[in-house]
């Protein structure tokens, strides 16, 4: 699986979402925003991401580092990386 594929996979699982996606074929890192996220523990966000890639969690993809922002939180860590 390409990070590509993942991507699709998290904007279509999750409507109006944004994915960033990095990954070596079996090891991958997916920034997710979304304002969904909102109030939501983290727990219940990473839930929602490993529901948009159903099945794919437990063959395809080994192993998933997940970061989730709504988009007020991802625009102030943008900024913080530009620095």
């Amino acid at each position: 699986m390409d990070p590509n594929q993942i991507k699709q996979m998290i904007i279509d699982g999750i409507p109006g979402a944004e994915a960033h996606v990095d990954g070596d074929g079996s090891h991958f890192v997916a920034r997710v925003i979304s304002d969904e996220f909102a109030g939501m523990p983290v727990i219940k966000q990473h839930k929602m991401v490993y529901a948009a890639l159903g099945d794919s969690m437990e063959s395809a993809i080994h192993a998933l580092s997940i970061q989730t922002y709504t988009r007020e939180a991802w625009e102030k860590a943008r900024k913080f990386q530009t620095l």
